[in-house]
């Protein structure tokens, strides 16, 4: 099968018959394109009339000049209604307001347009089309995504039984995923080598265009560097004079790459959680990236990671923020001044929840002395140990403390926040 089924394409299906433009965003070649071409196929089988424009081809390019330009290439192609499919549409400069400008004059053409994640398309976007758009972004494949695509689609719908009967297929789908991550064409391709080439295009591309060529960053030599630096930090709180006396620009370049890596779809930054400023750290971030195959090719340990724990801890961290989505809860992570700490803290209102992450299966069941001292200092109603396959549960004081499965991790929250009380309180 030469594609993997995409969760968001449902969602966006539906949107199809909404009147605001559907905006479709992501890293580069997270299957943006694909995405659309499905939408196409599926219209045209249905009888209906479209257009799709890719305005990485000149060709294209050139009727981009006017608004009036472009209606007159649609009408040309389409008659006088249909659906208009417009690729990369972060090459188009002040996109929004040219958007903008189509959409009000009311004509009956519904637009679908996608561009990497850049700062150009989803600022200028979200300025100009406010109320006239909607935006979904996609990542690059999920676990979920891959593992269907891996077992044919044999177990869509029940994975969760899959993995608990199937122990040793699903730890060794996690280890290839965590080697090589969730970029289509890697997954899709089955040779090591090429899987290397295809994520080193990738890398090289986004340097390329989106830095380059986009953002016009003078050294992207210093900028690849300190994506390279943030890799082996990965997880790790970031100090940024270290970093800036590392990559060898000044910290507030440093503050400036970050924003656009994040912008860019490459990396998120969380905060500490704190209510006690004397005790806890309560301003360095600690990175993540947004797909574990591009983090390790940056490290240099594509296909051949030294320390799953690391990558262990990016894939939860990607598990909870696509939940955090759902459920509107924010992700911190909890440090103290005398080095507790604990991976995540998951926080909707006054309600927490501390989780931490190992990369083993745990046969005793023993709470760290760091999250015995967080829920002793804020006694969380649940928390959580996340490993490999091993489950349990039991109270300590008066937390619900559960070791779970890394695959049960999506049950777990949605029983604590899709069911929140007004009773939780900070202590």
């Amino acid at each position: 099968m030469g594609f993997v089924k995409r969760v968001v394409l449902d969602e966006i299906r539906l949107h199809l018959e909404k009147p605001e433009i559907t905006v479709i965003t992501g890293p580069r070649q997270c299957g943006k394109t694909t995405i659309m071409k499905i939408l196409e196929n599926e219209l045209n089988a249905r009888g209906k009339k479209t257009l799709f424009m890719n305005l990485d081809v000149e060709e294209d390019m050139a009727h981009f000049s006017s608004q009036n330009g472009l209606l007159r290439k649609i009408e040309l192609e389409i008659g006088s209604e249909g659906y208009v499919f417009i690729d990369e549409i972060q090459r188009k400069e002040n996109a929004g307001r040219f958007l903008k400008g189509i959409y009000d004059m009311n004509r009956p053409y519904k637009f679908i347009v996608s561009g990497s994640g850049s700062i150009e398309l989803k600022g200028d976007l979200q300025e100009s089309l406010a109320g006239r758009k909607r935006i979904f972004e996609v990542s690059t494949i999920s676990f979920e995504e891959f593992v269907n695509y891996k077992t044919d689609y044999r177990y869509e719908g029940k994975l969760e039984h899959f993995f608990e009967i199937e122990k040793a297929k699903t730890h060794s789908l996690l280890e290839e995923y965590l080697n090589f991550g969730g970029y289509p064409r890697v997954i899709l391709e089955q040779e090591s080598k090429e899987k290397r080439e295809i994520i080193r295009e990738i890398y090289q591309s986004y340097i390329e265009r989106d830095i380059t060529y986009l953002l016009h960053i003078a050294r992207p030599e210093q900028f690849s560097l300190l994506v390279k630096v943030l890799s082996l930090l990965d997880g790790k709180i970031l100090n940024l004079s270290n970093l800036s006396s590392e990559v060898g620009i000044s910290i507030k370049t440093v503050k400036q790459y970050l924003w656009y890596l994040e912008k860019t779809c490459i990396i998120d930054t969380i905060s500490p959680f704190s209510t006690n400023p004397a005790k806890e750290l309560t301003k360095a971030p600690i990175c993540y990236f947004k797909d574990i195959g591009l983090r390790n090719y940056a490290a240099g340990e594509f296909g051949n990671i030294s320390d799953y724990g690391f990558a262990f801890q990016n894939f939860i961290y990607l598990q909870l923020s696509e939940l955090a989505k759902r459920y509107d809860f924010s992700i911190h992570f909890w440090r103290t001044k005398d080095r507790a700490e604990v991976d995540f803290i998951l926080q909707k209102g006054r309600q927490i929840i501390p989780i931490e992450v190992k990369y083993k299966n745990i046969n005793t069941f023993e709470i760290t002395k760091s999250m015995r001292n967080f829920i002793e200092r804020y006694n969380p109603e649940a928390a959580a140990v996340i490993n490999i396959s091993s489950f349990h549960e039991e109270s300590i004081a008066n937390t619900k403390t559960s070791l779970l499965p890394f695959y049960k991790l999506k049950t777990f929250v949605e029983e604590n926040f899709s069911s929140q009380t007004n009773n939780d309180t900070l202590k």
